[in-house]
């Protein structure tokens, strides 16, 4: 085996349930490992305190499997971590909604791992070539406990050129089943939706963002929508089938609004869409608001990561600032203003007290949600969903 000793302050990282090692926290080792070799930990006194997988090409040396007492890490163990991740997602395995996240990395004991589902479909996401070395097992797994006609493989940028066991895996092939020709269709709460799963963004849909989406169409009815960073248009589609009397999707991609069109499409004969008036503008979020005055009931900022390293943080709240403060203009005075934040090194806390100084009186934060139930946070690090709703009204809920 693998055998690895910690600096002291990383041991205590361990002991905390850190799923981390990096690097520069290894104290030593008994030889050069493998990608996805089982690396056990032991303690200064020589007793086993955690085991994970080695990763040669990551600064994340090793992902940590399990911390505590020994285990034997085999098909059955496998098994079990599959069948729990799946016995938490009950809360949202409905008739109505088949677009759902089965693992969520770390944070469900997997790390470097995300699994996605989409009706028939499974999509993995690997971020560390340490899995390549189980994922046919895996696989097996998947579709035996899921039920899935397709597996789809994607990578992350950071992993694409390294060298892979089997030539095939690349990022986009189709591990089980016939490649997808097109988009692949799901449903979230009754409402049909695209994901490109192939070539789109993480696994082809933002999945995360389920709850708030249902939360915009409770509230839509008779509402004019101003939906910004549209990309697909799913808080558009929530908003339309709860009775919204117009939506104004804007982005700056030409693709994300063609999904917008098409998602739109798909349920023509819903409830709600027929009579709901919509309108698709490409541009660049930033400048358009500096020369747009309408207002709207209903403004929503759902920005991509405007963090994605540590040194844009500062960038960052600048941002989130002047969208807020653009945002709040926007929105009738017995409106709601909903801004969210998907980057992981603005902290909840940043975040609200930025969007706190940026909008005025009277209106007032009255609700901060998170991440969908089937994205659970166990890892500070890899919270990174917030979605601040602001409001006139005293008593909205």
């Amino acid at each position: 085996m693998l055998r690895m000793r910690l600096k002291r302050a990383a041991e205590r990282q361990v002991r905390k349930r850190h799923p981390w090692v990096f690097e520069s926290s290894v104290k030593t080792q008994n030889r050069t490992g493998d990608a996805g070799e089982l690396a056990v930990i032991y303690d200064r006194q020589d007793q086993f305190l955690a085991i994970g997988l080695y990763d040669p090409h990551s600064s994340i040396r090793i992902r940590i499997l399990h911390a505590g007492q020994p285990v034997r890490i085999d098909h059955c163990w496998w098994e079990q971590k599959l069948l729990r991740s799946i016995r938490l997602r009950h809360e949202v395995l409905q008739p109505d909604t088949t677009g759902l996240r089965w693992i969520y990395g770390e944070n469900d004991g997997w790390p470097g791992l995300v699994l996605d589902g989409y009706g028939k479909t499974l999509v993995v996401k690997l971020y560390t070539t340490a899995w390549f070395a189980y994922l046919k097992e895996l696989q097996t797994l998947f579709q035996r406990h899921l039920q899935c006609d397709r597996i789809v493989l994607r990578l992350s940028r950071n992993i694409q050129s390294l060298p892979t066991p089997d030539p095939a895996w690349t990022d986009g092939a189709t591990l089980l089943g016939q490649a997808p020709q097109g988009a692949v269709i799901f449903e979230e709460s009754g409402i049909r939706m695209c994901a490109d799963v192939l070539r789109g963004q993480k696994t082809g849909f933002f999945l995360d963002q389920r709850n708030n989406r249902c939360r915009v169409g409770l509230i839509a009815h008779g509402k004019s929508i101003l939906n910004l960073f549209s990309f697909s248009g799913g808080f558009a589609l929530h908003a339309a089938r709860g009775g919204a009397a117009s939506v104004t999707n804007v982005d700056i991609s030409p693709h994300a609004l063609d999904e917008c069109q098409s998602n739109w499409n798909l349920n023509a004969g819903l409830p709600g869409f027929r009579q709901c008036h919509l309108r698709n503008i490409q541009a660049d979020v930033f400048a358009w608001l500096e020369h747009h005055a309408n207002t709207y009931d209903i403004v929503i900022i759902d920005p991509p990561s405007l963090a994605r390293r540590q040194a844009d943080r500062d960038g960052a709240l600048k941002a989130y600032h002047n969208l807020a403060r653009a945002g709040q203009r926007l929105t009738r005075p017995d409106g709601i203003l909903l801004c969210c934040s998907c980057s992981a090194h603005v902290s909840r806390e940043d975040f609200i007290d930025v969007i706190q100084k940026a909008t005025r009186l009277p209106f007032r934060i009255h609700q901060v949600t998170g991440h969908a139930v089937d994205h659970p946070c166990n890892v500070p690090e890899l919270n990174y969903l917030k979605a601040v709703y602001l409001s006139a009204h005293p008593h909205w809920k």
